[in-house]
């Protein structure tokens, strides 16, 4: 933890540098170095109301049109938290960077060992290595609760940046879905990819 810095919820700034057998590349800066990962706190409402606003309203990786404000996410993450789901943020300096979760992928009990994975960094810091350090974490929680798959889909296929940081984290391509989604004019394809982790599909449940 670096000095000046309150600790908040469970601190997990720790991440392992091997993973269900694969080497997870992280990057080093002064931001990175200093960065914290803990769990969410309703604390943290504002500042991820006010992150995901940008990419609502600047983006293409949500087809969300209308942000929504707090007391709409808010509603989100307690329901998120009644299925203990992890949900995470970066916090440097006192201040949230990003966040990123895992919540149900399809509502049907098939699929109740499968997630999906959002993330999103706060405007102006993509590229420095938080949302790695961020899916890096989300995935080690998620295996150790039991979970077997993590699919994203990813809005807009020119979306490079999260392609890449998914890919780096060990996801691979599933497909593609053609012009799906229609949004600021555009009509815009989603990427999935996926993850297997934990015992994946060696044991059955």
């Amino acid at each position: 933890m670096v000095s000046g810095l309150r600790p908040r919820g469970k601190n997990l700034a720790v991440v392992p540098s091997q993973y269900a057998g694969k080497d997870i590349r992280l990057p080093t800066s002064a931001l990175i170095d200093g960065l914290i990962l803990r769990d969410f706190e309703e604390d943290d409402i504002p500042s991820i109301t006010a992150i995901y606003k940008h990419h609502v309203l600047n983006g293409y990786g949500t087809f969300e049109i209308t942000p929504p404000g707090e007391a709409e996410m808010k509603i989100r993450w307690r329901v998120m938290a009644t299925k203990r789901f992890p949900y995470i943020v970066a916090e440097y300096k006192r201040k949230v960077l990003g966040f990123a979760y895992v919540n149900t992928y399809r509502d049907r009990l098939a699929y109740r060992k499968t997630v999906e994975d959002s993330i999103y960094v706060r405007e102006g810091l993509e590229g420095q290595g938080i949302g790695q350090r961020l899916l890096s974490r989300l995935i080690a929680e998620t295996a150790g609760q039991g979970f077997r798959q993590v699919v994203a889909v990813i809005g807009d296929s020119e979306n490079k940046a999260s392609i890449r940081v998914h890919e780096k984290v060990g996801f691979v391509h599933a497909g593609t879905l053609k012009s799906v989604g229609w949004k600021n004019g555009r009509w815009l394809d989603t990427v999935i990819m996926q993850m297997p982790i934990g015992l994946a599909d060696t044991q059955p449940l």
